[in-house]
């Protein structure tokens, strides 16, 4: 059995994991995949802590502290205990991340959410990576270094694996075309659904890093900037 989800549902994926496997026979084989669902408890551009400050809200709003760790709650405030880099620190069952490092959601909504861009001096690099000066592009990868150290704890998991490309996206295990086509992104030549299912049928440890962009031909990156 699977258990995955997309964006928010990569992030409930990350809470109920362990609760899924738990509602299973032993014996059965049981996994997760989150999708762009590893959200970075990083301050924005002008040093507000605007993820955090919203999780906070949802956690009073909707009681979530009882979905979370047992542990995580009695160390910290439990806001913080939603963000995936402190749940992957208690997940038992075997978990695979996928997400780009350069997540256009993350980068609208956490580093440079509108409300820090008074100026509009990010409007356009928001929008589209190619459309990012240097100074924005070493922004950009300061928070792809935030992203790795965050996921240092899977990539030392034996059981674990990963996806991370450099790629200006945000879910896609849903798309064909981010999926696996003969366009999809690749690390090391391979595609996502290759790398998946290497890890779940244990035929080879998979943890997949990509290069800084724009290293990657292969990705597929959305560009706003385009007419629909």
């Amino acid at each position: 059995a699977l258990l995955t989800g997309c964006s928010a549902g990569g992030l409930a994926t990350l809470i109920h994991c362990d609760d899924f496997r738990a509602h299973l026979p032993k014996d059965a084989t049981v996994k997760c995949l989150a999708d762009a669902g590893f959200f970075l408890d990083e301050p924005d551009i002008l040093g507000n802590r605007t993820m955090s400050n919203f999780y906070h809200d949802v956690v009073q709003l909707q009681g979530v502290a009882k979905s979370l760790h047992k542990k995580c709650i009695t160390e910290m405030e439990p806001s913080k205990c939603i963000f995936p880099q402190q749940i992957i620190k208690n997940i038992r069952t075997p978990l695979f991340i996928v997400n780009p490092t350069y997540d256009f959601w993350q980068i609208q909504h956490v580093l440079v959410p509108t409300g820090s861009d008074p100026d509009g001096y990010w409007r356009r690099c928001r929008l589209s990576i190619q459309k990012c000066d240097s100074t924005q592009i070493e922004n950009l990868q300061g928070f792809r270094s935030s992203l790795l150290k965050a996921l240092s704890k899977l990539q030392h998991d034996k059981e674990g694996g990963m996806f991370i490309n450099s790629c200006f996206v945000h879910c896609q295990t849903w798309m064909a075309e981010t999926w696996h086509s003969s366009n999809s992104p690749r690390i090391n030549n391979k595609t996502i659904a290759e790398s998946v299912g290497d890890w779940y049928f244990n035929r080879k440890v998979t943890k997949e890093i990509d290069c800084p962009y724009p290293c990657n031909p292969t990705c597929y990156h959305m560009d706003f900037t385009q007419p629909s």
